[in-house]
């Protein structure tokens, strides 16, 4: 008997819109979403009052429901950080989780909701339209002040500061400082919704974070909130923000079919598991057991006791990031310090002597997987056996896509759903990430007078281009004796390069 779960989204971009049904199908499970038209498009909001609406007439008929708090109180990730509404508007619509639980008390309910980012450069792509000049001013700020509170600040940082101080707009950063504690207070009312037994499980992602700023004070003032409700079991919090629907999905799955798998973790490097990478605030090992408990498993201590294989394909240091104008340059950290044959040969070993599905977090580079890997996953023929992979945005993007899907796996097997969403992946997470959208940037977008954050269109001649770059990079890395991949669809959401949308069909 097909069972549903309902997913309120973060936003309505593939990786929250479409990843969940991809990875459940051809289960016993399905996804269902609310239509789009009320989620907003990128600095447009949606409705939340709909967003609720669909949710509360939709309950009924679900098995549980996922839910994106900022979504149901802003309407969007982007919206939280450019509205203009009151404490008092956001906290009711928050507090309408009690009517729902109150009406269908025996719907389990997993939440998520996110601390506000503070990113390190000037762009307005995602922020306030004041970011594109002051956005660097604002990141130091916060991140110069944290400091100084701790009294580690150099002084040069000091002078820095009162500098910074001098010149930004004082309109600008009340602005946006009081737009964090109003996201603060919700983040506090959504764990108490937790303690009360509204919601039955909660995650704190964190967006882009760092050790020191306005999300690390942030992040600390919402878990001393967690420490003080006793919620420390059922409220995780950990760098992420797009793969988190992917993770409660998962653990509603694992917990409907009664299995906690354990997952037996193995690094490319010896200093693998002491790598921060880009964007995040902790060691990877850290995070990597937070994505396994909250997917709803457990850290194997060996092999031979695990369920599942994650292969972490890590850099041995100094974590680098693709670009979108030049090829990553050799370097030793990615050449000598870590050992990506002995993690194919081993994840060969497992899945046919040991018996254990294996999966890929390729984790190596920021914004992008790892071609070599790739190259060797296909010479080891064992390209279409894997059990998971993902290799896109964050560290925690990529481990909170494949460690799901590979659960996933788990149960189900092999099917073909998981076939398509796995080539998916390659095709996006490498072909794109890595070669076609720098080669398109390169070579087509100055020409037509467009720019990485605006091409001409969501379906336009770009979206035509990249098309035809990933069918010929399927064609010559993916396509063998027993798969012919074909993409039949390619669209470019939010008329940017930062992604693209792609359905495949695997003959």
């Amino acid at each position: 008997m097909m069972k549903t779960i309902l997913l309120v989204p973060l936003d309505e971009r593939p990786c929250n819109y479409q990843y969940q049904q991809l990875m459940v199908k051809d289960t016993d499970f399905c996804v269902k979403l609310p239509p789009r038209s009320i989620l907003g498009k990128k600095k447009t909001p949606g409705d939340p009052d709909q967003i609720f609406d669909w949710l509360f007439e939709h309950a009924a008929e679900c098995d549980g429901a996922v839910i994106s708090i900022d979504a149901l109180v802003y309407s969007s990730i982007l919206a939280s950080r450019l509205h203009q509404d009151s404490l008092e508007v956001l906290s009711n619509r928050l507090e309408r989780l009690r009517k729902l639980k109150e009406t269908y008390p025996s719907l389990k309910l997993f939440g998520f909701t996110l601390i506000m980012r503070n990113p390190r450069y000037s762009s307005s792509d995602e922020e306030p339209d004041y970011y594109e000049y002051w956005g660097h001013e604002i990141h130091r700020y916060g991140f110069i002040q944290h400091k100084m509170e701790l009294s580690i600040a150099t002084e040069e940082e000091r002078a820095e500061y009162d500098e910074i101080c001098a010149r930004l707009p004082k309109e600008y950063l009340e602005d946006y400082l009081s737009r964090r504690e109003k996201n603060i207070v919700i983040n506090q009312m959504a764990i108490d919704l937790v303690r009360d037994g509204v919601i039955d499980f909660m995650i704190v992602p964190q967006d882009d974070s760092s050790p020191y700023g306005l999300t690390a004070k942030d992040q600390q003032i919402v878990r001393n909130h967690i420490r003080q409700t006793h919620t420390q079991l059922s409220v995780y919090m950990y760098p992420d923000a797009d793969a988190v629907e992917n993770t409660l999905v998962a653990r509603m799955i694992n917990e409907a079919n009664g299995v906690r798998p354990l997952v037996y973790v193995k690094y490319a490097s010896a200093l693998g598991d002491s790598i921060i990478p880009l964007y995040e605030d902790r060691l990877i090992n850290e995070t990597i057991k937070y994505q396994i408990l909250a997917a709803g498993g457990l850290v194997a201590s060996c092999v031979q006791e695990a369920d599942l294989v994650l292969m972490i394909n890590s850099p041995g240091g100094n974590p680098k990031e693709h670009g979108i104008d030049q090829p990553i340059p050799p370097s030793i950290e990615y050449d000598a310090y870590r050992n990506q044959i002995e993690q194919v040969e081993y994840a060969a070993y497992a899945m046919d002597v040991l018996h254990k599905p294996v999966c890929f977090g390729d984790v190596a580079y920021g914004n992008g997987g790892d071609p070599e890997l790739l190259s060797l996953l296909k010479e080891k023929g064992i390209l279409y056996q894997v059990a998971g992979y993902a290799g896109w945005n964050t560290s925690s993007n990529t481990l909170g896509t494949v460690i799901p899907m590979a659960m996933i796996f788990c149960i189900y097997g092999s099917r073909p759903g998981h076939e398509e969403f796995l080539t998916a992946r390659y095709l996006e997470d490498i072909g794109y990430m890595a070669f076609v959208r720098r080669e398109v940037c390169c070579e087509e977008l100055k020409q037509r007078g467009l720019n990485y954050f605006l091409v001409d269109g969501e379906e336009g001649e770009i979206a035509s281009i990249v098309k035809q770059k990933l069918q010929l990079f399927a064609d010559q890395m993916l396509c063998d004796e027993t798969h012919h991949v074909i993409v039949e669809t390619c669209r470019m959401p939010w008329n940017r390069m930062f992604e693209t949308e792609i359905h495949v069909h695997v003959e």
